[in-house]
């Protein structure tokens, strides 16, 4: 089974690289974003209880987001294993995501980090902005999704770099050449 987290701040690339590797490996894929995002539009009790937490462009909670995992990681038999879009984003979180997969009899083989300077991420997302309409798009909510990023994801950086699970990318070359380094790395991890 092979189990990769994508990891990079908010605009790094991660759902274009994610849509690559997805087809390259056959993965199931959970996004944590995109699994809140599809909740808040259907204002399901979950949706309900995030819509205003996520759209301050604050994080949710560590068991909201365990919840949110533990109902999506079933895997189905044709899965070749799982690719986490964003996940984890607090050492909290790497220490619920380790038990669930050796509950599960497995491990996460690696962390990609796409690394894009701050600059450039505003500009991405105030681009996505203007193209896909997200409400979280905005130059206040993305602000705050930085400083929140800043303060409690990137600590997972060291979580995983202690355990020689986590493999930098620029994230300011082409969507070819990251993914082209992308496959380099899980090839390496496995």
């Amino acid at each position: 089974m092979i189990n990769i987290a994508l990891f990079g701040p908010p605009g790094s690339g991660k759902g274009t690289q994610s849509k690559l590797i997805l087809e390259k490996y056959g993965l199931t894929y959970i996004s944590t974003g995109d699994i809140l995002r599809q909740e808040i539009a259907e204002a399901t009790p979950l949706g309900l209880a995030v819509k205003s937490i996520i759209e301050r462009g604050a994080l949710a909670s560590d068991e909201i987001i365990m919840q949110v995992i533990e109902s999506h990681i079933n895997t189905d038999a044709l899965s070749k294993g799982i690719l986490f879009d964003g996940f984890p984003r607090t050492n909290a979180q790497c220490y619920m995501l380790e038990d669930l997969l050796g509950k599960m009899d497995t491990a996460l083989n690696c962390m990609i980090f796409l690394d894009v300077p701050e600059a450039e991420l505003c500009r991405r997302m105030l681009e996505r902005a203007r193209t896909s309409g997200r409400s979280d798009d905005n130059i206040d909510v993305i602000n705050r999704r930085l400083e929140e990023y800043h303060q409690k994801t990137l600590p997972v950086i060291d979580f995983y770099e202690e355990r020689g699970k986590i493999f930098h990318i620029d994230g300011m070359n082409s969507v070819e050449e990251i993914f082209s380094k992308i496959t380099d790395v899980i090839s390496k991890s496995l």
